[in-house]
């Protein structure tokens, strides 16, 4: 049944207000044509992603206009070279991101991260940590994943992962690939199963989109 713009902004103010992590107080919500428009104020650039995933799992949102706006209350605003700064300084320190591959731009608060990486986890790491550095009010990810995945590549990273984490026959998983996107398909026996696929598949180098169609068997 199809929401009207009415019922579809009760339910997302109904989710914002559900959400432990955010103080909806000053958000703003209006929909139109099933399209969410987010306005106001937040404390924090993590409570802006969690107005956004919040209002995404409402049934009925056809599209987020996001126009939150992050309010250090009490704080004076913090200079976009020492944001900068701090936000190298995490890259240096954590092994998981590459800080030489990426590139950090700061204006007005607003973050761009570019360069190139190997492996799909370093720029979700590198987009996280900047978006936990005080003073960030929003996160452009620009990186991008230097090689494509091949299905032998995938499938062999798969097998290995279910050899040491799982008990189930490797051969039950179908793994095609097109381009950056991996599909894995087939028939496991459990959820744990599906799940070792999953991560192992993420795994590979220049993986950027996984979709499981992996059956579960009952």
């Amino acid at each position: 049944m199809t929401k009207t713009d009415a019922q579809l902004q009760h339910d997302v103010i109904a989710e914002l207000e559900s959400e432990p992590s955010l103080d909806h107080a000053d958000i703003g919500v209006a929909v139109y044509d099933g399209v969410v428009t987010l306005s106001g104020f937040v404390k924090t650039y993590p409570e802006k992603m969690a107005a956004e995933k919040a209002t995404r799992r409402v049934f009925g949102v056809r599209a987020i206009a996001e126009d939150i706006k992050v309010r250090y209350a009490g704080d004076p605003r913090i200079p976009d070279h020492e944001i900068a700064k701090r936000i190298l300084d995490i890259f240096a320190w954590s092994v998981s991101v590459p800080d030489d591959q990426i590139k950090v731009k700061v204006e007005h608060g607003y973050v761009t991260l570019s360069g190139t990486v190997d492996w799909h986890y370093q720029s979700d790491e590198a987009s996280r940590f900047a978006g936990k550095v005080h003073g960030v009010v929003g996160v452009d990810n620009l990186i991008e994943v230097r090689t494509s995945p091949s299905a032998f590549d995938v499938k062999s990273r798969i097998m290995a992962a279910i050899k040491r984490q799982a008990d189930f026959d490797a051969a039950a998983v179908t793994v095609h690939t097109d381009g950056n996107k991996v599909t894995l398909g087939g028939r496991v026996k459990a959820w744990g199963d599906r799940r070792v696929a999953e991560q192992a598949a993420w795994a590979a180098p220049g993986v950027t989109r996984v979709v499981d169609d992996i059956v579960v068997a009952n």
